[in-house]
């Protein structure tokens, strides 16, 4: 009854779930529960939002190109007063170009209208004016072909683009730089190095989007995706029989991380992100993917290290004590023996639980 006592059993996931949390803490890897450490070894698939998971989020303007006689200054005057609105990436930093330019506002923005992963609308010193993508200015009959090539140019440099339109006439197009962090593409290698299938997805044009993906060798990109459909391309991954992670930082990628089977939000995203996410990167790095899942993969074979150790001390160590041995040897266990072996097979896997340690040197390289 002593040596039966399943101790050793009881401590072989636990031990190993405390140190594998904590080894991820100390690396600023928050996970929140036992279950996301293990699973997150199961993970084939990631899905990454681009503006602030794989770029800084940060973007600022690099280019100003006027259209049918609009000035620079005209272009940038519009779009800053009807950008006020927003609070989008892309509209500080059109604010801050704006400012840097000491080019003032219009005082009267009237029925302003967000159009959710298109653009904004309004009227604007009493002119009606559109700004945001190429579809919205399709959409909104506004002509392009003639500028079609610049567009295109601007697009495949892997520059978001916000185009202005006034009154109906594209007066011309901004394009705006969003800086890839530098472990970015560090990260995707190591993902495809555990054999992880990496998209990235993003509301990005088309060509702006896998410009990016080719820079970091993304090869499945989900481009000019509305806020709201993000959630559905997970889906999608995952009726492929897929065991799906999604990563991002903003309110919109809420849905998406609750979707997926494990949600993973950047640190310095919202709170509604952080409290989605099942694991959360507080460095918001994004080569911390990587040893998150090396680091549950490490634990988990702890974990059954752990068990067996555990089950092979049992099997062995019961039948003795029972006295299978003692009538052809003569080979018994007093309980006094019996109690310290019980006590050492516990020793032993939370010996082998701490030797996880070791994985350390391993989760940055």
């Amino acid at each position: 009854v002593v040596i039966a006592c399943p101790d050793a059993l009881g401590l072989a996931t636990p031990t190993a779930v405390a140190v594998g949390t904590g080894i991820g803490a100390k690396y600023n890897i928050l996970i929140k529960d036992a279950a996301t450490l293990e699973n997150a070894s199961k993970i084939s698939a990631i899905v990454l939002d681009k503006t602030g998971t794989l770029t800084e989020g940060k973007p600022k303007v690099t280019d100003i190109i006027a259209f049918n006689g609009f000035s620079e200054t005209e272009i940038l005057r519009y779009e800053s007063s009807i950008e006020t609105g927003s609070n989008h990436p892309i509209a500080k930093s059109i604010s801050e170009e704006a400012k840097s330019r000491n080019i003032a506002v219009f005082d009267k923005v009237e029925k302003f209208e967000s159009i959710a992963g298109h653009g904004l609308r309004a009227i604007v010193n009493g002119k009606n004016v559109l700004t945001g993508t190429e579809k919205l200015m399709r959409d909104n009959r506004v002509p392009l072909d003639e500028f079609q090539n610049e567009i295109d140019r601007l697009a495949s440099n892997g520059k978001t683009l916000s185009l202005l339109a006034v009154d109906g006439k594209l007066a011309g197009v901004m394009a705006v730089a969003d800086t890839v962090k530098p472990s970015a593409k560090k990260a995707i290698s190591g993902l495809k190095e555990l054999g992880i299938e990496v998209a990235m997805i993003t509301g990005d044009n088309r060509k702006v989007a896998e410009a990016v993906g080719k820079e970091l060798g993304i090869d499945r990109v989900f481009a000019e995706v509305l806020p709201e459909d993000k959630a559905k391309y997970v889906k999608k991954l995952q009726d492929e029989g897929k065991f799906v992670a999604m990563v991002g930082d903003g309110i919109n990628d809420a849905p998406a991380l609750a979707q997926s089977d494990i949600g993973i939000a950047i640190g310095a995203g919202t709170d509604v992100a952080i409290e989605t996410g099942n694991i959360v990167l507080m460095k918001s790095d994004p080569y911390d993917i990587v040893a998150a899942i090396r680091l549950s993969k490490a634990t988990v074979v702890k974990m059954k290290q752990n068990l067996f150790w555990a089950a092979i001390y049992n099997v062995l160590a019961i039948p003795i004590a029972a006295g299978v041995f003692y009538k052809s040897f003569g080979i018994s266990l007093r309980q006094e023996m019996s109690a310290l072996l019980m006590s050492a097979s516990s020793i032993i896997v939370a010996t082998n639980a701490v030797l996880l340690k070791r994985v350390e040197k391993n989760l940055k390289k």
